[in-house]
Order: structure tokens, then sequence, then C-alpha cells
């Protein structure tokens, strides 16, 4: 066939120009060549020459990014253009096809329309980039040519009859109306801009945004192609590859998606709703309009954006129906098209009967579709985090001006306060994530229902209707499900509360050989925790089971009615494959359904929820002055409002010398609500400026409640605070109403910071000032024990020290402040004497008193009243007196007299105290273990980063090579633990169930493929056998999706189950020195988070992603069974999916877990702030913790965005993929079945699959990430699996044993050495020694000198090397290790107690009678204390014991070691109850005390005396021996206690 532009026929009229040549036809579509041309010889030397070596050299930095005016709708503009020019070179093929020769000039001007219509896309983009208008002229030029050229030939086909009905006649119209357009965008750019025409051409900046140079997200700012494609992730997600995604990669947020700007917003939206009414409005409705209001316009973007993608989806049907029918019509005459102007012209109709159109059309909708519904998901998801944002910052500004009387009356705990932040704003993001859906679910199924009714008639509908009918049951199922997931979690916690007692009472466990018994406890609660796994198990497969089997019985009775209604029922292969394929889209909303409500329900309660935080009571400035008092007693929930004068904003504009530097502080006649009871009853108080106050009474009387007064925390009924401010000479008169209060509260109140950070508190750091107050809290001995010295972190609520540890980082944060006014709320309720007296001295008699500060002291030390400067005594919330020591002594004389006496009694608990061993030593010591044991673990760490570091590029190659594989190994020993019968199980029906979906359709294809044949023969058909197949084959494969949902859901258990069985026995088997090097946390979390994951969420993902990925490997079967050319395009899309996969897994999983990481500080920074409101607030410290909120809010907020933007990424990319699979295997059965006979039935079958697979490909990448994650629990908790348990054989059986063993309690030590683990030096060194039945045993040495190792090689909790202990002519070596350490008795050092009643507590294993319980707890002086408990013995001890003091916890330990009446005590420093011990026992004692505590004189009257050091005996003797002795250790050790 030969090749001209015109054609060359003989009888061509397409060279006549007899009517002049624009009536020609082909010079007509010559001509728009002409603007075409011009346009892609200007451009493409700018393009080449300019950008083209300025690309090479320099990045275009983005901080020129500047859209001209009408960016983005130049985009959508070119986006039809383009769309519309396919179509024009399309539709020239097809009416090129029925001519002879070849008429180029049909589709060669369209072709090059196209090719210039993409130069000026990519042109304006980089003329756009670099800021450079002046070049747009080509642009405006060509627009123009464009505009004219076709405005002529439209012209010309118009004047000669050519209309509507001829599609290249629309095609033109649409083109001159787009050229006009773009042309108008030009001209709208040369008026922004004045580039050219006008003198002064505009300046234009670009948004400050990107003059920051840390802002890296850049979705809001580049341009649409971009925007849709998230091509600008590109270069995020490929480096993420070579180095792990942190907080400094991803940057900062754009300033439209902070915090402050959202919060803002919001702000005013609900301001607006307060003006017009006045009274401030109430309930969630408010709620919810302030949300509609700030949010509403980017919700409704992505609901428009989810229409048309819906629409768009059921383009897919549709194109499929008619390729089909196109193909099964066997007569593929069409009648010849119309010839006018010497050229042809087609109807839209032949053209869109053309199936390879129809195959392009189909791209195209996909595309659409797959983009609209990306933003659509983006735009909903971007506005739900913008969301979250604003409404934690309005909750944490509420939480500013909370009343902490709330929080202390129990209305409102930390807890609710921190699930509003945590769970309900979540609910609330969810919520706008789905809310989309709400809106096109009915749509879709309105306009899936007419489509099905169109194809099927009456059928249609009853299908439908079983779809509709199971709608109800996934409903029901859901709320099980939620159900069955609140039950588990109740044990779970449960579970994970005996878990953390278990671990954290581990030694005394292992000492008492009790591990067995907390580890049933644990298995019992944890068999109840896997019964209501059961339930959530069986409910989740039953939803799978229905969301695979819906669709298939739907089709069936479809199908089966539709046959039986009608003897010659059109089943052709185009009405079966559109049909399924719709009944595909169909199932999808009803399957959304119960989670959208679900979303919605909890969405309404959250709002209900903040409603009602928002409106709890305040203090604060923005308030209206109005006090509320309760109408009575008993209802607080009619407050009546009543006005207040206000005296506390007087400003004081005189400036009084002799007033600097003081502030004098009134409360004047001040009647103080707390909690909506009556404190205060008309009280004036006045603190001297300058001068030491304090004030005393009873426990309750309100002294803390005068303090919190005076800093404005409590509610006034009546009265007020006001004080005198001096104005400072430089400073302006305005000082606001309060200034600064340094406040320590009573219960020391901690950040989660540096020690040195929780002292200076963001003030700077001054040296000296920093010294003194160190030195003034005696701080410096702790400090120097913390690792890092005072850069020691100290954990959340200053997890790692003690009580008098924090109260004394809480005073020093008081002292080393500059403010004016100091506030002490019972600063030595925790300390000791000792601290008590020299943090008194120096700290607040010198430091304070020098700096000449308002201190008001709170105190129960009657000793220190003569220091006072006045004095304050209450009494049941009134001032029972005020003035000096001498007015009181005067006017007082019997409160006098009974303060004297205290003060007596307090000076000889002082020297008690002396005797006794200071608890401040006791608390340096356990932080020394508590260091010890976190230092190990953080060397260990660091050593394995350090190995890390230290090689060579090699190495980190080879990290970066093991984050992008796929830990296999997991997902086989996950598998493995499923056993011989599910596992095979598994693997079977999965394969069994995806073969049998498959041959369902293809029989599908046979048959209808039969039914086109017989109607072309005209010979009579019957459907009875094919149904009959048809049917068994649809519910053999329904009853297989029960099976194969069943047994995923089972192997999950299965596994969960063996995984946290060996867990927790492997665990309470380890050594000690486990325990010690690993933090409690880290094992915690196996038990905690990655357990949960294995439970409840590996099943539900590997049944997803083996689902997705044989559904794909099904299709893509199907399609190479149908069309095997489609096997050499695949090649190529594979290898591009796999390398978007592998590119995307690795930055997936570091986003997610650094939303997971910035998601802690946010939580942890609420709870520490409404722990610690009233210092805050004191202090006057709001904006800096609302700052640091918006730094943490916004760096959890930047990784969620980038989270989603990957996600979108993804799906993008695989969608895209999915549509060319659908063009390719369209194409190649179309030309398969025209030129090779392939039945039109499996035509239907491929298409239908090809459509799957582009929604399945993503879910496959989505699933085998998210598998990624998840294993790694599996890893985790298998690599805490390879611990090696202690060796609980012994040479002997337990019935070997004798059964009173040790009955004398002789204990000999031969040359023992002892070390902690083979890998450490030896702790002790050589030691022998032999102590007789009954002896009393005193071992003292300083700290580190192997006492307590000493003690526990008696429980072979150390490993001995070398030697042995003979006890009663045993060597221990030789028991089991269950069996030596149950015959022992030890006290340890820390008291333990568990949670549950006193009798459990003193005798876990049961043996005892109630009379032995109550004698051990008389010896140890708690009858008493336990006769007056509720239920006696079976009264409830909570957990760590916290209902008792420290003392009796002390003494129920004590009890503990007498219930087991062993003839071998050993005491570890057990402080109070050593003496009350050896009184009352027979039996052989060791007593193990430190010298440098005051505690030696305990052991003096011992049968023996040890003393030690660097784990060798330095003397062993009788202590009269070895006070006689000159330079012996031992009698420099007494004389120094003395």
């Amino acid at each position: 066939m030969s090749l001209s532009f015109c054609g060359n026929e003989n009888n061509s009229s397409a060279y006549n120009v007899d009517q002049g040549v624009l009536n020609n036809g082909c010079f007509l579509d010559a001509l728009t060549v002409v603007p075409h041309v011009f346009l892609l010889f200007i451009t493409f030397p700018i393009l080449f020459i300019g950008w083209g070596s300025q690309s090479s050299k320099v990045h275009i930095h983005h901080s020129t990014w500047l859209h001209f005016p009408g960016h983005n709708l130049r985009w959508i503009l070119t986006f039809i253009l383009l769309f519309v020019l396919v179509c024009e070179i399309a539709e020239g093929i097809v009416s090129d096809g029925f001519t002879q020769s070849l008429h180029l000039h049909l589709y060669m001007p369209s072709c090059l329309a196209f090719m210039a219509a993409i130069t000026s896309i990519v042109y304006y983009h980089n003329i756009e980039t670099s800021n450079f208008p002046k070049l747009l002229m080509a642009l405006l030029i060509y627009w123009i040519l464009a505009f004219i050229t076709k405005t002529i030939k439209f012209a010309k086909y118009t004047e000669h009859g050519i209309g509507m009905r001829q599609l290249r006649y629309c095609l033109t119209g649409l083109l001159v109306l787009l050229y006009g357009l773009l042309l108008a965008v030009e001209i709208n750019v040369i008026l922004g801009r004045r580039y050219m025409c006008f003198a002064h051409p505009t300046e234009v900046k670009p948004p400050e945004d990107l003059q920051d140079l840390g802002v890296r997200f850049l979705q809001p700012f580049v341009n649409l192609l971009s925007k849709s494609t998230y091509w600008w992730m590109n270069t995020f997600i490929t480096t993420a590859h070579r180095r792990p995604i942190d907080l400094k990669v991803i940057g900062k947020l754009p300033i439209a998606m902070r915090a402050l700007t959202n919060y803002m917003k919001l702000r005013k939206a609900f301001e607006a709703q307060k003006r017009p009414v006045g009274l401030q409005p109430q309930g969630p409705q408010w709620i919810w309009r302030a949300l509609r209001q700030a949010y509403g316009k980017p919700l409704i973007l992505s609901i428009t954006f989810r229409f048309l993608a819906d629409l768009l989806g059921f383009v897919g049907p549709l194109c499929i129906s008619g390729i089909v029918h196109h193909i099964s019509k066997k007569n593929h005459t069409i009648q010849a098209p119309a010839q006018l102007l010497g050229i042809y012209f087609i109807s839209s109709q032949e053209f869109l009967a053309n199936a390879y159109v129809l195959a392009v059309l189909l791209f195209f909708a996909l595309l659409l579709q797959r983009t609209f519904l990306q933003a659509s998901y983006y735009s909903a998801i971007q506005t739900g985090i913008n969301l979250r944002g604003a409404i934690q910052t309005k909750i944490f500004n509420k939480i500013m001006r909370l009343c902490t009387s709330n929080m202390s009356m129990g209305e409102m705990t930390v807890g609710q306060i921190c699930n509003l932040v945590a769970i309900d704003t979540s609910q609330l993001m969810w919520f706008f994530f789905l809310c989309p859906n709400l809106w096109a679910m009915p749509v879709q199924i309105i306009v899936g229902v007419i489509l099905l009714y169109y194809l099927l008639g009456i059928s249609a509908l009853i299908g439908a209707t079983v779809i509709a009918l199971l709608a109800p049951v996934q409903y029901f199922l859901a709320t099980k499900l939620s159900q069955a997931q609140k039950s588990t979690l109740e044990y779970s916690n449960e579970r994970l509360k005996k878990t953390n007692e278990l671990l954290r009472g581990i030694k005394l466990l292992k000492l008492y050989a009790w591990e067995y018994i907390f580890c049933s406890s644990v298995e019992e609660t944890r068999g109840k925790e896997l019964t209501s796994l059961q339930s959530f198990a069986l409910y989740t497969s039953v939803s799978i089971f229905m969301n695979a089997a819906i669709p298939i019985a739907a089709v069936l009775t479809t199908f089966v009615v539709h046959v039986h209604l009608s003897d010659d029922a059109d089943l052709s292969p185009a009405v079966a494959f559109a049909s399924l394929s719709l009944f595909h889209i169909l199932v999808t909303p009803l399957f959304l359904l119960s989670s959208v409500v679900r979303s919605t329900v909890k969405a309404l309660v959250s709002v209900q929820k903040l409603s009602e935080f928002f409106s709890s009571d305040e203090i604060g400035e923005e308030q209206e002055p109005k006090a509320t008092i309760p109408s009575s007693s008993t209802n607080h929930s009619n407050y009546q409002a009543l006005p207040l004068k206000v005296v506390n904003r007087k400003k004081c504009t005189a400036v009084g010398l002799a007033l600097l530097n003081h502030m004098r502080l009134s409360l004047c006649m001040c009647v103080l609500l707390y909690a909506c009871v009556h404190i205060h009853v008309h009280l004036s108080v006045c603190f001297p400026p300058g001068q030491l106050t304090m004030i005393v009474g009873q426990v309750g009387c309100g002294k803390s409640s005068l303090l919190l007064a005076a800093l404005g925390e409590m509610q006034r009924i009546s009265g007020c605070v006001f004080k005198k401010n001096p104005v400072l000479s430089g400073e302006s008169p305005n000082l606001p109403a309060r200034g600064a209060v340094a406040y320590a509260s009573q219960k020391p109140w901690l950040l989660n910071a540096s020690v040195v950070e929780n002292i200076t508190f963001e003030m700077p750091l001054i040296k000296q000032r920093y010294k003194t107050v160190i030195e003034a809290c005696s701080l410096q001995p702790d400090i120097d024990i913390l690792p890092q010295g005072d850069q020691t972190e100290i954990g959340e609520r200053g997890i790692i020290l003690s009580g008098g540890q924090k109260q004394r980082i809480s005073v020093a944060r008081a002292l080393y402040q500059t403010t004016n006014v100091v506030f002490l709320d019972d600063p030595f309720s925790a300390l000791d004497i000792h601290l008590s007296d020299h943090l008194m001295q120096e700290g607040i008699l010198k430091l304070l008193r020098e700096e000449k500060r308002t201190v008001v002291l709170v105190t129960h030390k009657l000793q220190y009243l003569p220091h006072a400067d006045w004095i304050i005594a209450m009494k049941d919330g009134t001032i029972q007196t005020e003035g000096t020591l001498k007015d009181i002594q005067n006017s007082e004389p019997e409160l006098f007299e009974q303060w004297k006496t205290l003060m007596n009694r307090q000076d000889q608990e002082f020297e008690k105290e002396t005797v006794a061993e200071s608890m401040t030593m006791l608390e340096r010591k356990n932080l020394r273990r508590a260091m010890y044991s976190r230092e190990a673990l953080k060397t260990e760490e660091e050593e394995e980063e350090e190995s890390v570091e230290s090689d060579d590029e090699d190495n980190l190659s080879q990290v970066m090579r093991h984050r992008a594989t796929i830990p296999w190994g997991s997902c086989g020993k996950y598998l493995a633990l499923a056993g011989l019968l599910l596992l095979p199980l598994l693997v079977l029906s999965q394969l069994l169930k995806h073969s049998l979906m498959v041959a369902i359709d293809v029989w599908l294809a046979h048959w209808t493929s039969d039914v086109i044949h017989a109607k072309i023969r005209n010979c009579g058909f019957s459907h009875s056998s094919y149904l009959l197949v048809f049917s068994v084959l649809c519910c053999l494969g329904i009853v297989l999706c029960l099976v194969t949902s069943m047994a995923v859901e089972w192997t999950g258990l299965r596994v969960a189950k063996e995984l946290h069985h060996s867990l927790l026995n492997n665990i309470i088997l380890a050594p000690m020195r486990f325990f010690e090097t690993t933090p409690l946390g880290s094992i915690l979390n196996r038990f905690s988070a990655d357990t949960n994951t294995i439970d409840q969420h590996i099943p539900t993902t590997l049944e997803c992603l083996i689902r997705s990925t044989l559904l794909c490997v099904s299709a893509l079967g199907v399609i190479s069974y149908v069309t095997p050319v489609f096997l050499i395009a695949l090649a190529p899309l594979a290898i591009a999916c796999y390398f978007i996969q592998k590119y995307f897994r690795v930055a997936s999983r570091d986003l997610q877990q650094l939303e997971d990481s910035t998601q802690l500080p946010l939580l942890s920074h609420f709870s520490e702030t409404v722990e610690g409101l009233t210092t805050i607030r004191a202090f006057r410290y709001e904006a800096r913790f609302r700052q640091r909120l918006l730094e943490f809010t916004d760096a959890n907020n930047v990784a969620s965005l980038f989270l989603t933007a990957a996600n979108r990424w993804l799906e993008v990319r695989m969608e895209y993929i999915g549509a060319c699979i659908v063009l390719i295997a369209a194409v190649a059965s179309i030309t398969n079945s025209l030129y090779s006979h392939l039945s039109a039935g499996l035509v239907g079958l491929g298409l239908t699959y090809a459509l799957m697979v582009s929604n399945y490909l993503n879910w496959m990448v989505r699933n085998l990430a998210d598998m990624e994650v998840q294993l790694g629990a599996v890893k985790r908790i298998k690599t805490l699996l390879k611990t090696e348990p202690e060796n609980y054989e012994g040479l002997l059986s337990a019935s070997q044993v004798p059964e009173g063993w040790p009955q004398q309690g002789e204990i000999q030590i031969q040359n023992l050495s002892v070390r902690y683990d083979s890998t450490l030096k030896p702790v002790l060194k050589h030691v022998s020694a032999h102590i007789k039945p009954g002896e009393k045993v005193g071992i003292c040495g300083r700290t580190g000198s192997g006492k307590s190792s000493f003690s526990l090689a008696f429980f072979r909790m150390v490993d001995t090397f070398e030697g042995r202990i003979i006890i009663d002519d045993i060597d221990i070596a030789k028991l089991p290790l269950q069996t030596l350490r149950s015959r022992f008795s030890i006290i340890l050092q820390d008291p333990i107690l568990f949670s549950g009643t006193i009798r459990f507590n003193l005798d876990p294993e049961m043996k005892a009678t109630d009379s032995m319980l109550w004698e051990a707890l008389e010896i140890a002086q708690l009858k008493p204390v336990v006769k007056t408990l509720p239920g006696g013995l079976d009264a409830m001890v909570t957990e760590g014991g916290e209902n008792f003091s420290q003392g009796q916890r002390q003494l129920f330990c004590l009890a503990r070691a007498f219930v087991r009446k062993s003839s071998i005590l050993i005491m570890d420093e057990a402080t109070a109850s050593i003496d009350m011990a050896t009184v009352c026992i027979r039996s052989t004692v060791c007593m193990i005390c430190n010298t440098h505590t005051h505690r030696v004189h305990t052991i003096l009257n011992a049968d023996l005396v040890i003393v030690m050091k660097r784990g060798v005996i330095l003397e062993y003797d009788k202590p009269d021996v070895l006070l006689s002795t000159e330079d012996s250790v031992f009698a420099s050790f007494v004389r120094a206690d003395k």
C-alpha cells in the first residue's frame, strides 16, 4: 500500500482545488500543521541548549518554584487537549481503514499536535521553575496560530454542512474551544505578571515555606502532574534505600499544614459561632459545626474526586461488554463512511463500535479513575492529619487553663486526658479518612444496580438483593468482632500486669523458687485471653469467608434466575462478563459499610467526649471573670454565676525603691471552692515580702490549698488575690497580674529530660549558681552515681530515681529560679533528717534569705519553726493563728506547748534515725544498681552501633541490603510453628480455592461461547447441563472459602499460643544476669506489643497477602493462557513492579517506625504537662510548653503525611502498571480473536481477570510491606528464645534429698570463687569459712566488696566456677535448683510485694496454716495492722504493695521469711527488720551490712564477723576479738560509725 499525504487513488478528489484551496479537506488538514511545526522548531533549541546545560550542572533549587497565574487550569486544559488529540488520531486511523491507500492527512497533523501539546507543557514547566516569563512569548504565538487554523477548519466544515453526526466535526469544535481557553490563560499570565506590554513587571516572591530549606514535603508546591503521580517523592523513596529515613531527612512541615496554622483556623471557626448569640455554645453540634467550617472545603474536594473515580470505575465493565460484543459479531461489515470535502468522515457510533478504540478508552478511563481515587484518599487523609494536629493543640490549650480541682477530685484523670489525645483525635482523623465513602457508597450501589438491570433485566435485582441481605450480617459480625477485641484487651491487660509483676520481682521469685507458681498464674490468664482470641478468630474468619463467598453466591443466583426466567435468555459472553465485573464492583461498598458505620459511631462518641472536656471548668485569662458556685451541696450540675469584682489585675505605676525586689502577697477575705467543697472560710493572709513564712497544721487542714489559692489554682467563690508588683525602673509599668513563682509541689514533678535540664528548667545555665544549688540539695553524690552525671536522662516521671531524689531535684529547681517568690510545699516529706537539716540550713536559710526572696514553706517538721519570720497555723481550712513564734507563745500558750512536745519527739526521732541506716544511702545504692544494669545494656548497644560504624562502606551497604530483604526466615519459622496438620491444610486449601475460582470463570466462558455458536447456527440450546456444572463449582468454591479462612485464623492462633508459651517459660528460666543486663521495658515489649501483633495482626495480613498474591498469579496465568503473546510484555512490567516494591518497602518501614516513634514523645508531653500543671502555671511557662507541643505534633504529622504520600506513590504506580496490563491484554486478545478465531468467551474472561489484577497488585505490595514489619515481632521473640536457661537439673533428684534438709544448718565454704558470667572477672576469690549450726554471722564491707555475691552463691544465682559450699554434708551443686532454693530463706534489701491477698504474699505455695501465718505476722509486729484490715489475711495488697508504707512492706518480707521455717536465713541489708529478726530466730543467720552506712553496730552482737574487701575475706573472728585488735578493719568501721 503506497504512502502519500492526501492518498493516491486514481479518482482521488483529495487534490481537487476547483472550488478554492480552503475548500479542500486535505489542504485544511495541512494548514493546521503549521503552528505545531513552528512551536517544535522554536522551543527545542531553548529546551536543549538552555535547560540541558543548566540541569546537568546545577540542580534548580526549589525556592524558585513560582506558579504563574492559572497554573492548575493550564495543566487541566493540556490534559484534556491531549485526550482529545488521542481521540482525533484514533478517529483518523479508523476512518482511514476504509480506503485502499493511506491518507496521512487524517492523523499526521493530530500526531504533530500531540507532540506540540506535550512540548508546550514541558516548556512551560521549565520556564516556571526558572521564573523567566518573557520566554512565554513563544507559547502565546503558538496558541494564537493554533486557534486561528482550527477555527478556519471548523468554519469550513460548518459551511459544507458537516454536522454533529460526524465525530471529526465535534473533535474540531472541541479543539477550537481548548486552544481558545489556553490562549486566554496565556493572556491572563501577561496581565498578572506584566512581563510584556507594561513598563514595570510585577515583582513576585516564592512562598515563604520554599525559602526555608528545611521544608521537604513538597506536595502543595509542585505542578499538577507531579501532584497527581507523587513524582516528587521519587528521589525521597530511592534515597531511603541508601540511608535510613529520620526526622532530619523529612524536614519541616509547610506552614499551611503546621499545627499552629490549623489550630488558628479551627479557633476562628469556633469563635465565629460564639459571636452572634453571645452565649458560649455547648455540646457536640458546636464542635461538628466548627469542624465543617474549618475543614469542609478539602473534604468536599475529596468527595468530588471520589465520585468521579467511582463513576469512571463503571467504564471497565461497559468496555468489556462492548469489546466482547464487537468480537462476537461475525459480520464485521460496517457501512462505508460518508465522503465530504474529498475526505472520509465517520460517526461517533461507528467509532465506539471499534474494539481497539474501546481498549484504548478503557486504558485512559483506568488511568483517570486511579488518579482520582488516590487524589481523593490523599485529600481526605491530609485533612484528617491537619485536623488531628489542630484538635491536639486545642486540647493542650484547654489543659493549660484546666482547673486542677477537677483532677484531684477524680472527675478527670491523666489517663482520660491522654486517651483524648491518643485515641479520640485518631478516631476523628479516621472518620475524615472514611468520610468520602459515606457519600460515594450509595451512588456506587445505585449506578451498579441500574447497569446490572440494563444488562440482565429482573434477575440482576435478585442477585443484588442477595448482596444486600448479607450486608446486615456483615454489620453484626463487625460489632461481634469489636466486642471480642474488647474482652481480649481486658485479659491481655491483666496478663501484662501479672507479667510485669513477675519480671519486677524475678529475683525474689528465683530465690524463693516460686517462679513456676507465678508462671502458671500468667498462663491461666493467657488461657482466658486465648479463649476470647478464639472467638475473635472465628468472627474474623467468617467475615473473610463472607467477603469471598458473597460475589460467588450473587453471580450464581443471578445466572440461575436469568436462565430460568426465559428460554431465549441472552447469556452472551458480553453480558456474562460485564455483569461479573459489576458484581465485583458492587461488593466493595458493602464490605466497607461495616467499617464506615463503626468509624462514624466512634467519631460521634469521641466528639461527645471532647465537648465534655472543652466545657470543663477553667481558671485562666481567657475566661470572663465569673465565679461559679453550686446551687446545692449535692447537685453540682446546676452552677449559677455570680459576678465578681476583679482586683487581681491591679497595675502599679509607682516606682517604690523600698519595694524593689519584693512582692507583697495578700489574700483578702477569700472564700475558696475546691471541687465543690468550701475549704477556707473568710481568711485574710499576708505573706511578708523578702521573709520566710511557715505554714503548719495537721494533715488535710488546707495548707497546700492555701498555696494553690495564692497561685490562683483554686476556684474563688468570693474575694481576691493581689500582689503589689513593684516596677523596676527600666521596665514598662504594664506588668501582668502575677509574676512567676518558683514552686516545688508536694508530689515532686519531673520532666523526661536530663537532671541538669530538670534543675535549670529552661533557664540559662549559670555554673556557679547551679553548683551552689546542687550543694544545698546534697545532690552531688547522687549525680556521681549516674552514668552520664547530670546529663543522664531520668526517664518518664523520673522513673529511675527514688522519692527523696525526686523531691530534692524538684526543690533544686525552685531554688535555681530567680523569681521573687518561692513556694515550697512540704519539701522535707521524703527526706531523712540529715538531708532535711542540710537543705534547711544551706538552701532555705542561706541561699534564699541572702537573695531576699519571699519564701512560703509548708512543713510538718516543727523543729524549724524558730527560723521562721512569720508563722501561719491552720486548722480545718481556717487560720488558727498567725504571727512570729514569740507572738504565738504569748497569745496561744496551749498550742505552743503542743508544738514543743512535738519538737522534742522529732528530736528523738533524729537520734534514732542517726542510728538507723540512712534512707538516702539505700536510695543511692538502689540507683547504682539500676544504673549498672542499664549501663550494661547500653554498652552492648553502643558496641553494636560502633561495630556498624567502624567498618567501611561495605558494611553499611550490607546493612542497607539487609534492610531491603524480606525476612523470609522469620516467615518460615512462623509457619513451621503451625504444625504438620495445619500447614498443609492451609497451603492446599488456598491453592484449591483459587483453582476452583478460575474453573468457575473458565466454565462460564465455555458456556457463553457455546450459546453464541448455537445462535449462529440457529439451533436450540439447553442450559441445564451447563448450569448444573456451574452450580456445583460455585457451591464447592463457597465451601472452600470457608475452609481457607478458618485455616488461616487457626494457624495464627496455634502459632500465637506456641510462641507465648515458649517465651514465658524461657524467660523465667533465664539466669539473673539476663534480667540485670536487659531493660525490663524491652522484655515487656515482647509480651505486650509483639505478642499483640502475633495474636491479632499477622493472621489477617497473611490471609490478605496470600489472597492478593494468588489472585494476581491466577489472573496473569489466565491472561497468558488466553493470549500467550502477553508473556512478552509481562517481563518489563514485572521488572518495574519488582523495583517499585523493593524501594517502597524500605521507605514504608522507616516511615512507619518514625510515625510510631514521634507519637511517643507527644503523648508523654501531654501526660507530663497534666501532671505538672500547677508547677508550669506557677512558673508562668505555659508558652514554652505550648511551643514544645507544636514541635512534637508537627514532627508526628510530617511523618504521617510522608507515610500517606509514600502509600499513594506506590498505589498510583501499581495501578498504572495494572492499566498497562489491561491495555496489552485487551489489544492482544482482540487481535487474537479477529485473526486466530479465539472464542469471545475467553476474550471476556481474559479482560475480566486483567481488570482484577489492577485492583490486587498494590494490595499485594502493601501487605508485603505490612507483613515485613509484623514479622519483626516474630524475629525479636525468636531472639529472646535463644537465651540460655539456668541449669535447673541436679545430680540428685528431688526425691533423693532428705525431707527436712538442712536440719542443722552447718555451712562449710571451701575455696569458693564466683563470677556473674563466664566473660566477667570473679567477684569472690578463694573464700573459705565454716559456720556452725545456730550461729549468727555478720558480714560487712564497703560497697562492691562482694557481700551480696556471697549470699547469692548459696542460691547458685551466680556462676560458681571453683570450690564448693557444703550444707549439712550435701554439696549444693548437686541439688536441683528448685529444691535448693526452696529450703532457704532470704530477706532482700528492697521489699517486694505482689498484688493479691496478704495470704498469697506470705505463702504463694499455700502450704502454711492460718495459725502459722498469724504467728509469723506477730513476730514481724504486723498482727495488729492486718487484724484491722477488712478480710484479715485475705485483705488485698495493691500492685507493688502501694497501700502499705515502706516500713510495713519490709516487715511483710520478714514475715514471709518466717513462714518458711528454714534453718538458714540470709538478710541482705534488710534495714528496719534486723534487730527484731535476730531476736526471734533460732537458725543460722547471715547478716550483710554496708560499712559506710550507720549499720555496723547491728552486727556487734553476732557470734562471728566476716569483713570483706574486693571479693576476699580480710578478717574472720568473733566481734570482741576483732575490736580488741588495734589495727583491725572492723574496729575502724565501728569507730567511724560512732
